[in-house]
């Protein structure tokens, strides 16, 4: 590589591009390739593109500028991530999270996305990029955030995914909507486990949004009720990035777009874009282990609280579905049995009307077909969270060797498997 530094500028927008829903749809999409074409960023991360027309119809606008991109794949209306480059992509693969929402809350509908993260491999001037692009489970709640131990699993498999898939990248760069404030649980332990820098605190200039907020009351599409605790606004859209042994990265100017679209009366989606400039430099540093933190064993233990709330929750889920199972099994098998009396001529000739006797029949058996449905989706989930709780015991213990080994004196206290 050349002496001097490689720049990079990355594009990163939660696009808000939900078919029939989402107000002025194709019109922002538009806007959205037309200011990626006027800009000519290096890298454009993408979500909420659920319709895979809208990408492609990006793609055939952004051709010229960013001849190489993908679309991501997952779910039941898709992963709604994209990503447009102007370097060659070299590799590509996705990863689902394990647990996302339930499917019976319709309203909210992050289980039918199959929320993910997808990664690229880019190579320019011989370094090695993976770039991540992900979107993490909403919080439609903070006083009462159902989907908490949801969204810590996924921060815990967004950061394990990037540990295990960039030991041989010279740099790896993370985009998104994690719909996290960056003093929450998830996002400190994505940043302590993987030792990723957050633009926003490490760059050397601001542009835009003070507080680099991507959700700002002044936006018409956000519902002024739900930002009432918040007048200046939400950061939950985030650039991470971390360098290698053998190459340093820093964050020259971190910028968030503010306000409508020039020319228009609306902004380009309900989120704020954030634009991000780059610098890599070669590193004279021998490695690239990473410190390990004392705060990080809180953290973890924190996070590992919330996961063993999440599976009490679900084992109660658990147990309520089965139990509903059985019962409308039990009242089929009364059912019957007085249906088996009534044709042999016992003593009950008509117990019940004959719609009648059919409707409870039926209902008999769309309470047990869901209850069992909804039962096994809750072993599933069950054995999830099980499984999150045993990496992060045994991640408690790979530091607590660590700090063994160093000699350093430290008390980690680990939760107790059980509530």
């Amino acid at each position: 590589m050349e002496d001097s530094p490689v720049q990079l500028r990355v594009f990163d927008l939660n696009c808000w591009a939900i078919p029939y829903l989402s107000k002025l749809r194709r019109e922002r999409i538009a806007l959205i390739g037309d200011v990626l074409n006027q800009e000519g960023f290096d890298l454009a991360l993408l979500q909420e593109v659920w319709s895979e027309k809208d990408y492609l119809m990006l793609q055939n606008k952004l051709c010229a500028q960013y001849p190489s991109s993908h679309y991501f794949k997952s779910g039941v209306f898709g992963s709604g991530l994209c990503i447009f480059s102007k370097h060659q992509i070299l590799d590509t693969f996705l990863y689902q999270y394990s647990v996302n929402g339930y499917p019976y809350m319709l309203q909210h509908g992050d289980w039918f996305g199959g929320k993910s993260v997808g990664l690229i491999v880019l190579k320019i001037r011989g370094i090695i990029f993976n770039v991540y692009v992900t979107h993490l489970h909403a919080e439609y709640s903070r006083e009462k955030d159902t989907y908490l131990p949801h969204r810590v699993v996924q921060a815990w498999e967004l950061g394990q995914f990037i540990q295990h898939t960039s030991k041989g990248a010279d740099v790896v760069l993370l985009g998104g909507d994690l719909n996290m404030h960056s003093e929450d649980v998830g996002i400190r332990l994505l940043r302590g486990w993987t030792g990723l820098q957050d633009s926003f605190i490490a760059t050397e200039k601001i542009k835009g949004c003070e507080d680099g907020c991507t959700l700002v009351p002044a936006n018409c599409y956000i519902n002024e009720k739900d930002m009432q605790c918040y007048p200046q606004g939400i950061r939950i859209d985030y650039i991470l990035y971390k360098g290698s042994s053998h190459y340093d990265i820093r964050c020259n100017i971190h910028e968030t777009t503010t306000g409508t679209v020039p020319g228009k009366d609306f902004p380009y989606s309900d989120h704020e874009a954030v634009n991000v400039t780059l610098s890599v430099v070669q590193s004279n540093k021998s490695e690239n282990n990473l410190p390990v933190e004392p705060v990080l064993v809180d953290v973890l233990n924190e996070a590992r609280l919330e996961v063993q709330v999440g599976l009490h929750s679900a084992k109660r889920q658990q147990y309520f579905c089965g139990r509903m199972a059985v019962l409308a099994l039990l009242l089929l098998v009364i059912q019957g049995a007085m249906a088996i009396s009534s044709m042999f001529g016992g003593a009950l000739q008509q117990p019940f009307p004959k719609f009648s006797f059919s409707l409870l029949s039926l209902l008999s058996v769309s309470v047990l077909l869901i209850s069992a449905v909804l039962y096994l989706f809750h072993i599933v989930e069950v054995k999830v969270l099980q499984g999150t709780e045993e990496q992060m015991r045994v991640g408690l213990q790979t530091l607590q060797e660590k700090f063994n080994s160093r000699g350093r004196e430290s008390s980690v206290i680990i939760v107790p498997s059980q509530l």
